[in-house]
């Protein structure tokens, strides 16, 4: 009952369209068991997403994102009981029609981390950092060989020169002015990036966006958007911590790190906030400010630096 997605004229035709998606949403659940709930499509997400009634949460992945699917469910799948914050548990995931495929969850509890930080005192914001470093030290921790024939994006060091090369390119199509883009060929050959890192399980997108609470007690209670997992270097997980988490101060990272279990370079970072598959440096520094002096030196001291 979903239409074939493979283009960007198909997805605006039929993603953002309730007429066209909750039928086939609502034939999915009534295929797997779950029919009669009620269905309440979250405005968030880069995938369609559902509240499945009140314990279950179902995301859609067309044609051009299958591979997300797949991913997500077996990835959380993998992870379920194993790291001291709750993932979503899959009660089913698979292939629908025309491309499609799904992954049906368990609904985490507590609040969206992004939309009540501003609620959030100090020294809560610090036990926060604290678990979340604990927790992405558990998760690096696990071996990802299981996952080898699902994950991305295979040889490590094959992986970073792709992305120095397509670099440039992408932060001008972004929009970053040339003041910033000719500095960045020089900082990346002055950083020493690992070819063959020790391979650890990867979120990619450690945002407080991903994150829930509870706010009587600001205590993190799940973590969830395994989509864009990968294995590779613990390092290019921070990218997202110190832009969309700490976001530039430097005692939240500290204590992060040190809940971690170790600190990385700031201007190994910054490279990997460059090089990273999503970045958007002209996003990051609307969002974060930059250094006075202007330099990409000076703005991985600001946003990635440590006490």
């Amino acid at each position: 009952m979903l239409p074939l997605v493979e283009t960007v004229e198909q997805w605006d035709a039929a993603v953002p369209d309730e007429s066209v998606m909750r039928p086939g949403a609502q034939d999915l659940c009534n295929r797997l068991g779950l029919a009669g709930r009620p269905l309440a499509r979250f405005a968030e997400g880069s995938q369609p997403v559902y509240a499945v009634g009140d314990e279950h949460v179902l995301k859609l992945f067309p044609a051009t994102a299958a591979g997300g699917g797949l991913v997500e469910g077996r990835v959380l799948t993998h992870l379920d009981g194993r790291l001291p914050v709750r993932t979503p548990r899959v009660h089913a995931f698979g292939a629908y029609e025309n491309g499609w495929r799904y992954v049906v969850m368990s609904r985490l509890r507590g609040e969206n981390l992004a939309r009540c930080w501003d609620r959030v005192p100090p020294a809560d914001r610090e036990r926060l950092a604290h678990e979340v470093g604990e927790l992405l030290g558990a998760l690096h921790s696990l071996d990802p060989a299981p996952l080898d024939d699902v994950l991305g994006p295979g040889e490590w060091g094959a992986f970073v020169e792709r992305r120095r090369a397509a670099v440039v390119a992408q932060q001008r199509a972004r929009g970053l002015s040339d003041a910033w883009l000719e500095q960045i060929p020089d900082f990346l050959a002055a950083v020493p990036l690992p070819s063959a890192p020790r391979r650890s399980l990867l979120h990619t997108e450690v945002m407080r966006e991903h994150f829930l609470v509870d706010p009587d007690g600001w205590r993190l209670t799940g973590l969830f958007d395994f989509e864009p997992a990968m294995a590779g270097d613990g390092a290019y997980d921070f990218v997202g911590v110190g832009v969309f988490v700490t976001a530039g101060d430097r005692t939240l990272l500290t204590r992060l790190a040190a809940a971690y279990g170790r600190t990385f370079a700031p201007p190994e970072l910054l490279a990997y906030a460059l090089l990273h598959v999503y970045s958007d440096l002209p996003w990051y520094l609307r969002e974060l400010g930059a250094p006075r002096e202007g330099t990409l030196t000076a703005l991985a001291e600001a946003w990635f630096g440590t006490d």
